[in-house]
């Protein structure tokens, strides 16, 4: 199917299942319980489940395959941004070709910045590719300003052509983006089931089918004889070179994909809010996607989307859980243990939410390094085998 192998089909429909079901799978609690706290099934959440999950599949492809460590990549994310938003300012409001130029400006800029970089492997390689992102930052924060706007960052505004739109709506505010007239990326609908409340929201399917397009592109990529002449660099290089193969223009394609990648990812959060920032283009993000992609497990398929939501999920959940919300859940016990249990548990969310994180990062590293999906694989193989177990405690022998 589509090309794909049995196994390989059955993880796409997985992923489609869980990308188009989402808002029901990331909100088990009903509202107004005290588990709600724990429910990600809201737009913005949801959009950036899927966002940052294209970007850590792009980075896969290069850091997964070819093992060169990249820690420049939110450069092209943050280039994907101020191209999505320079679009709605100068053309319409429409995302598309917002995010069609998001991608070709993103991979332009990583075909330059690559053609440098691959002269290098290694730590080397890694350094560089920081030191262009860091370049790119210090641009967007100050010398490009005319372009960026600096530290404010890049925004619309009534004064902007939109030569082939509206520059104002009707009430004389900006008009927000749209896939089609009338399909706006804000538009949610919102169903009530009893206690639940689940939201559909136009740019969340957007995005969702972006990554299913994007995870196809990355399985065909991972199948491919160029998928396998990645693995082989990743294997041993030197050898590679020995042979007379030159495989910089492998390495130079994968960066340059991975890089429109982000730009894509760039292009959809700029959709879903006209905004680009200089901050979108700190070493910071670059570092998230790799510990995204080492968490979820590099080089696999669906290690970076797991990772990246993993990830995520922290970030808004977690951070958002303060002494009053502690104090809610162990209320019910006697002043002095409810007291120490909120104290001890107040290092561990909230804005302290980084040290959970950075524990549960160190145990996968540690115990999984395959990341979460070879701890979805062993229990697997577990299952499997209790099954042959109890299969086989079943057979009778055979009477002689």
């Amino acid at each position: 199917m589509f090309g794909l192998n049995k196994k390989d089909t059955t993880l796409l429909i997985a992923v489609a299942f869980l990308a188009l079901c989402a808002p029901f799978i990331l909100n088990p609690f009903p509202e107004g319980s005290s588990l709600a706290q724990f429910n990600a099934g809201y737009p913005d959440l949801m959009q950036r489940f899927v966002i940052f999950g294209i970007f850590a599949i792009g980075f896969n492809i290069l850091f997964g395959l070819t093992g060169y460590l990249s820690f420049g990549h939110a450069a092209f994310l943050g280039v994907g941004s101020y191209s999505a938003v320079w679009m709605f300012k100068l053309l319409g409001m429409n995302v598309l070709p917002a995010i069609a130029l998001s991608v070709v400006v993103a991979g332009l800029f990583a075909l330059l910045i690559g053609y440098i970089s691959l002269r290098r492997s290694g730590i080397y390689f890694s350094i560089l590719t920081l030191a262009f992102a860091q370049m790119s930052f210090n641009l967007a924060y100050s010398v490009l300003t005319p372009i960026t706007n600096g530290e404010t960052g890049l925004q619309l505004t009534l004064n902007d052509p939109r030569i082939l739109g509206q520059s104002a709506t009707a009430d004389g505010g900006i008009p927000v983006t749209n896939l089609l007239p009338g399909i706006e990326m804000r538009d949610t609908f919102t169903m009530e089931l009893g206690p639940w409340l689940f939201q559909f929201n136009t740019g969340y399917y957007l995005c969702a089918v972006f990554l299913l397009l994007a995870f196809y592109l990355s399985v065909r990529i991972f199948r491919s004889p160029f998928g396998l002449m990645l693995r082989a660099v990743k294997s041993n290089q030197q050898r590679m070179y020995y042979t007379g193969l030159n495989t910089r223009p492998y390495t130079l394609a994968a960066f340059v994909i991975s890089g429109m990648y982000a730009g894509l990812a760039g292009g959809l959060m700029a959709s879903m809010d006209p905004l680009a920032g200089a901050e979108r283009m700190q070493w910071t993000a670059s570092g998230e996607v790799v510990l995204m992609t080492i968490l979820g497990g590099a080089g696999t398929l669906i290690g970076p989307v797991l990772g990246a939501g993993f990830i995520k999920y922290f970030e808004n959940i977690f951070s958002k859980i303060n002494d009053s919300v502690l104090h809610g859940w162990f209320g019910f016990m006697p002043d002095g243990l409810e007291n120490a249990l909120v104290f001890v548990s107040h290092f561990f969310v909230g804005k302290s939410w980084h040290l959970t994180l950075g524990l549960l990062f160190m145990l996968v590293v540690t115990f999984l390094p395959g990341g979460l999906v070879e701890g979805g694989q062993r229990i697997g193989r577990l299952f499997r085998r209790k099954s042959a177990e109890d299969a086989k405690s079943t057979d009778v022998k055979p009477a002689e």
